[in-house]
């Protein structure tokens, strides 16, 4: 069978790395460009280009994939299937209908639940107990299409969004030969999704990280877990600079008697008021500095008992 592997790092290279190592060995591999990066906008390697160089596999790099050259070369593989993994780009009906078989996507969620850009940071704001990776046919509406194969994995207590991905990537390399096995055998059968457990997730900006001290505790446990490591979940110091968070831990204080986002301890610990409850921030991040455990932070911080974090919408 022949197949044609489009993805983007950081999600489909260790994807494609198991698939050239299972001895599944796409006819071409397509990436985008690699685009300027950092305060210097340096233009690295693509993860994926330079993985398939190595094996020697084609590569072919297009500006879109709606570009009519790029289509015809695509066309004159005859893949019977085209495997895509996080490529960043709508694919037009021109572009799914070249494949004799299937356009197949994976994504890192058990849909119909968290369609959209975001599934993995969605199934810990959420509160999910279970998510997974599914393999479904690309259609025009966003991961809409039947479901060929899908697997599952508990979400980790304490676990953030970064810990969460680099699991279901390991998920998703062999999900993905399987899919292509069962393709190959003629024994695919696909699954049309419940539109009644439908949910849709958002591209996070920025913004997004803003920690709401009005929420609850185990809210804002899951926002910081889930923010982790991008955008970050984040809150203003009493001065206006930001503090971002990249752990907490909830509190069993049933009523810390102060308004949401004031400091219960600022000493050794940095303990702060919200919903109901609290929340210790563990490791936080100032503006422009390094990762730091909090009673680090708390050294240079003259921050007091009764100050005021920010963060709650007016």
């Amino acid at each position: 069978m022949r197949y044609v592997f489009l993805g983007s790092p950081p999600f489909a290279t260790p994807i494609l790395a198991h698939l050239l190592t299972a001895g599944s060995r796409p006819e071409l591999v397509v990436t985008p460009p690699a685009r300027p990066r950092g305060r210097g906008r340096r233009t690295g390697s693509s993860a994926v280009a330079e993985l398939a160089q190595v094996a020697g596999v084609p590569v072919l790099q297009p500006e879109s994939v709606r570009d009519e050259r790029f289509l015809e070369e695509l066309s004159s593989i005859e893949a019977d299937v085209f495997l895509v993994a996080s490529y960043g780009e709508l694919l037009r009906r021109s572009f799914l209908d070249l494949p004799r078989e299937a356009c197949l996507n994976v994504h890192p969620s058990l849909l119909p639940r968290h369609r959209g850009a975001t599934p993995v940071q969605s199934a810990i704001l959420a509160g999910d107990r279970v998510t997974g990776v599914t393999i479904q046919k690309v259609v025009l509406e966003l991961d809409a299409g039947d479901v060929l194969c899908a697997a599952e994995t508990e979400v980790r207590a304490g676990e953030t969004a970064g810990e969460l991905f680099d699991r279901l990537v390991q998920l998703s390399g062999p999900l993905a030969a399987r899919a292509l096995d069962r393709i190959a055998s003629g024994e695919a059968v696909y699954t049309p999704q419940d539109p009644e457990r439908v949910t849709h997730c958002k591209k996070l900006a920025k913004e997004d990280g803003r920690i709401d001290w009005a929420r609850p505790a185990q809210e804002i446990d899951r926002h910081v877990r889930g923010m982790n490591p991008w955008p970050l979940a984040f809150t203003t110091l009493p001065g206006g600079d930001t503090l971002g968070v990249h752990r907490a831990l909830t509190l069993p204080v049933p009523d810390p008697g102060a308004e949401p986002g004031t400091l219960l301890a600022a000493q050794d610990r940095l303990v702060v008021a919200c919903a109901g409850s609290a929340v210790e921030l563990l490791m936080v991040q100032p503006a422009n500095r390094r990762a730091m455990a909090a009673a680090d932070f708390l050294r240079g911080a003259r921050l007091a008992v009764g100050a005021k974090l920010g963060g709650v919408p007016a």
